[in-house]
């Protein structure tokens, strides 16, 4: 499931969390224009995030586990344009 007006970072976090856990679930909404005024928040858009993925890779794994096992795959984009990640992340089954 792709967001409307997704650009090219938006793509690659989401080609890098397919690749790396495939998930069951991936929504990845572009938050920027809520952070306007706010650190981090440039006017360009693409910098903070809310991603919600579902994997078996997280099974039986911490909540602080799974946020670092994602933060590792998008260690590129964090350290870019990428200023906040808000990231719930379950295994199949969790609610």
């Amino acid at each position: 499931m792709r967001e409307r007006g997704m650009g090219s970072v938006s793509d690659t976090i989401r080609g890098k969390l397919e690749a790396a856990f495939s998930p069951s679930r991936l929504d990845l909404k572009d938050e920027s224009d809520r952070h306007q005024g706010h650190a981090g928040h440039t006017g360009a858009g693409e910098s903070h995030f809310n991603l919600v993925i579902e994997a078996q890779a997280f099974a039986g794994k911490a909540r602080v586990a799974r946020q670092r096992m994602v933060y590792h795959v998008l260690a590129e984009e964090m350290a870019g344009q990428v200023h906040a990640l808000s990231i719930i992340a379950t295994a199949p089954g969790e609610s």
